[in-house]
């Protein structure tokens, strides 16, 4: 089996999507204590989160245009179309709320969370939101990797 440039940028795509969301889940544990002393880490970590949001986003964007045109036309023909029309739709459309999320996330991070609980909220519910979506996106290129799969394996009868 042969490793193709394809591949290589998808599992780029979804790991930095998964260190995303790793992130994210870091923020909220540590916001959920917050104090002075862990203030830092939760900042560097907010910031981590937006860095790889946006590199997911990037590195899935140049995929997405270069390389799923193919994959959504094999998808189309095999037994799981809905691969495409309902989740990698829905993928379509959900990709830029956890970036813009990411993106505040790491503003809102900077207030004084140890004493602001109000701020504190926001992040732990920004974060959250962060993580389950991310998790539902994550989850949804599964099943479109998948369709791709079982349209190869119908191919070939």
């Amino acid at each position: 089996m042969r490793v193709t440039g394809s591949d290589i940028i998808l599992l780029t795509h979804s790991t930095f999507g998964v260190f995303g969301i790793l992130c994210a889940a870091w923020v909220f544990v540590d916001a959920l204590n917050a104090r002075e002393e862990n203030a830092g880490r939760i900042r560097a970590m907010a910031i981590a989160t937006a860095v790889f949001m946006a590199a997911t986003w990037l590195v899935g964007g140049y995929w997405y245009v270069r390389f799923y045109p193919l994959d959504k036309a094999l998808i189309l023909r095999g037994p799981w179309p809905l691969a495409h029309t309902v989740f990698m739709e829905t993928k379509e459309h959900l990709f830029f709320i956890p970036l813009v999320l990411s993106w505040y996330l790491m503003i809102a991070a900077r207030d004084a969370l140890a004493t602001n609980a109000l701020a504190r909220k926001m992040v732990l519910w920004v974060a959250l939101l962060i993580v389950l979506i991310g998790l539902s996106i994550e989850g949804s290129g599964a099943i479109i990797n998948h369709g791709v799969k079982v349209a190869l394996l119908d191919s070939r009868r």
